[in-house]
């Protein structure tokens, strides 16, 4: 009968020892089928997110050739300097009728990947030649009116009777870029971004031109093209609000600037290389829903 009782709790402290080993198997499998805790995505940085932004610009421009050919002129003018031409601030920076007299910028972006956007942009900036200046010359004219101003291959463009040369309404670059972002620092409601990429579009300026006292041409025209290599940094406030600063390098070539109202053949070609740094405020949202 001892024998018996014996190995009945043998028994049962093996039954009851599986069944404790069973339950925590149990709580442990469970623990790995849990559902993962909803974390929200960092702010520029997850595949299906976009953003949105508006700024203003100064630029600068090297030296250029400008080659000017039509009837009875064929000429070009070397080293021509010029400069930017920002809005003196005021209202007209905040106010959506007048946002074009700025030297503005626009972005929108989508994450193709994590990290990497790809981004379409316009920039607005104002190109105006310096008039205060001397030039080489090089080329012939036939109205002897402006032939006489070349004198010793040079020209004085300082009365404005030879030329005036602008993109004002404006040097406009309308641009697709790629762009890889990578976090700085992540914090519950700030975020520090920085980005670097590349881009390239067509140049799409209102050239405002009037050379020998004609009327000025002041038209919208596909000109040429330009490229660029550009990075920023993006301060994102509460997950949505971004305060960005970007700065960027490039070269522009434009073979058909127009010079003249009509359709005639007269144009005039210049290419250069340009600086930009630009500032603004944005806001990123996702696209889809994030487990």
């Amino acid at each position: 009968m001892k024998k018996l009782l014996v190995v009945g709790l043998m028994m049962s402290n093996f039954v009851f020892g599986q069944k404790e080993k069973d339950s925590l198997k149990l709580e442990n499998n469970a623990e790995l089928f849990k559902a993962p805790a909803y974390t929200k995505p960092e702010p520029l940085s997850k595949k299906g997110q976009m953003f949105v932004f508006f700024g203003w610009n100064r630029a600068a421009y090297s030296n250029s050739d400008i080659h000017f050919k039509g009837n009875g002129y064929d000429f070009q003018l070397n080293n021509v300097t010029a400069h930017d031409r920002p809005t003196k601030f005021g209202i007209v920076y905040i106010n959506p009728g007048w946002f074009t007299v700025v030297q503005y910028n626009f972005r929108a972006g989508y994450f193709i990947k994590d990290n990497l956007a790809l981004v379409l942009g316009i920039d607005h900036m104002k190109y105006v030649m310096d008039q205060n200046q001397t030039v080489n010359f090089k080329g012939h004219i036939s109205d002897p009116e402006y032939q006489k101003m070349a004198q010793n291959g040079q020209v004085n463009l300082a009365d404005e009777k030879f030329l005036t040369f602008e993109h004002t309404d404006g040097l406009n670059y309308e641009n697709l870029g790629l762009e890889r972002y990578q976090s700085l620092i992540n914090k519950k409601n700030v975020d520090l971004v920085w980005s670097y990429g590349a881009g390239v579009g067509f140049m799409f300026p209102k050239s405002n031109v009037k050379l020998f006292g004609n009327e000025r041409s002041d038209r919208f025209h596909v000109a040429g093209l330009g490229t660029d290599i550009r990075a920023s940094l993006n301060l994102v406030l509460w997950n949505h609000v971004m305060v960005r600063l970007e700065g960027k390098a490039g070269y522009i070539n434009m073979w058909d600037i127009k010079t003249t109202l009509n359709n005639k053949p007269d144009k005039a070609q210049q290419d250069f290389v340009f600086g930009q740094v630009l500032a603004g405020i944005g806001y990123t949202f996702n696209t889809k829903k994030y487990k």
